[in-house]
């Protein structure tokens, strides 16, 4: 799975899109049939499930392999292994560790609702999975606007492009706006009968209507703070988001969501209404300070910062230009402006072998100091994948108490967030 999010941003970052959505759609196709062989021919039950799961992770992988074999992207973007991988960890990190945060605060969220519903019974549980699985579906469409305003407004700004970046950021919101009206709208109509798509208990398929009433707002509002999210990316200002997701979801929405679950005995739906009114919160914040943030200053700092001298890989002089002439999906430029990354040089080269080398002035680290600094890291990261596959192998699970009358909880009992967007898996439920 992670090495398919690698994947993804690096043909996103060469605005290579459909080739995804063409490889997700065929992981889908095979992990549907791989399901049924292993779930119904094998006779695997939730085991076969879980395997096939895992198997579409590596289909989609095995796709976009392929796919940047075919067109040969690696020999115009990529110039081999190398030490200078392990330079210049620093700027990077300042951007990656409040992105993950920003990320994580808002999974773990959603994995305190399965723990809450856990703790109201069974027919609680099996409610708050099938929204889980319909919040799965829904959330996808401002996903990729978020993607798409990450991309767009980071680009625009690297071009110098500061009424591009604006009018991306406007497009962005009107668009997740509209796109959220009319889910909301499909979802409150059906509202009454979505629940029969997971279980043909009638107490189940009330408390998904139930359920449903709290979510048709908060999908709205959620979906603004994605798209406020990506442009928050694209501009490189990741620790507001990072720090606001973190008090607003841990300091309104989780205490909330408590109380009013288990104090107020609302059942779950008061964790869903805590969710509302942190997202309701956190969208008025967010658009309050995208436009009143100083863009003309963001768009200076975004292209002094193309102006610095950082590590670069190694580029085919033949990729830059024949790249837009050999893909249709590759493009250099988008509506005038030229794509950049988060990377930036001086505009210095040198030719080596054919390619363009750019040049590397100071900051770098000697052997010594890598294996002093870069060491530790690696450690601790083997370390922790050590820990986790041991306690995955060797603790065992407990059994599990199927009910008879709701087999909801037989096929899956996983609490599933609404963006781990890149999954390819279809989770079987039976009613």
């Amino acid at each position: 799975m992670f090495l398919q999010l690698l994947q993804v941003s690096y043909l996103q970052n060469q605005g290579i899109i459909l080739p995804q959505m063409y490889a997700a759609a065929l992981a889908n196709i095979a992990n549907l049939v791989t399901n049924y062989i292993l779930i119904y021919w094998l006779d695997l039950g939730v085991g076969g499930s879980a395997a096939a799961n895992a198997l579409s992770q590596i289909y989609i992988c095995g796709f976009l392999f392929a796919y940047i074999r075919w067109k040969k992207l690696h020999v115009k973007t990529w110039g081999g292994w190398s030490v200078e991988s392990l330079q210049h960890w620093g700027s990077y990190m300042k951007l990656a560790v409040p992105s993950t945060m920003m990320k994580y605060f808002e999974w773990w969220l959603y994995e305190f609702g399965g723990f809450f519903a856990g703790m109201l019974g069974e027919d609680q549980l099996a409610a708050q999975h099938a929204v889980i699985m319909v919040a799965f579906i829904t959330y996808m469409f401002p996903l990729g606007i978020q993607a798409a305003a990450c991309a767009r407004v980071g680009n625009a700004l690297g071009a110098g492009d500061t009424a591009r970046a604006l009018l991306t950021s406007k497009i962005s919101f009107a668009l997740a706006a509209s796109i959220a009206v009319v889910e909301g709208v499909v979802l409150g109509s059906t509202k009454t009968v979505i629940g029969y798509i997971f279980t043909s208990d009638e107490k189940i398929i009330g408390l998904v209507s139930h359920l449903m009433n709290a979510y048709c707002f908060l999908q709205f509002f959620d979906g603004i703070v994605s798209v406020c999210t990506g442009i928050f990316l694209g501009t490189g200002k990741q620790k507001i988001p990072a720090v606001s997701n973190f008090l607003g979801y841990y300091g309104i929405a989780l205490p909330i969501g408590i109380t009013l679950t288990f104090v107020a005995k609302m059942g779950i739906i008061g964790f869903w209404l805590g969710l509302l009114i942190c997202v309701v919160l956190l969208s008025t914040f967010y658009t309050i300070v995208i436009f009143k943030l100083n863009w003309k200053t963001i768009t200076e700092e975004a292209v002094e910062r193309a102006q610095k001298n950082t590590p670069m890989t190694l580029l085919s002089t033949d990729a830059l230009s024949d790249t837009a002439g050999d893909n249709t999906d590759y493009q250099r430029s988008v509506d005038g402006y030229m794509s950049v990354s988060s990377g930036c040089h001086d505009g210095n080269t040198e030719t080596e072998r054919g390619h363009v080398v750019q040049q590397l002035k100071g900051g770098r680290l000697s052997t010594t100091q890598l294996i002093l600094r870069r060491g530790p890291v690696m450690f601790v990261a083997v370390s922790l994948l050590a820990v986790g596959a041991s306690v995955h192998f060797l603790v065992p699970l407990p059994e599990m108490l199927h009910s008879e009358s709701n087999f909801t909880l037989d096929w899956t009992n996983t609490t599933y967030t609404p963006d781990e967007m890149f999954s390819t898996a279809l989770v079987p439920i039976e009613g």
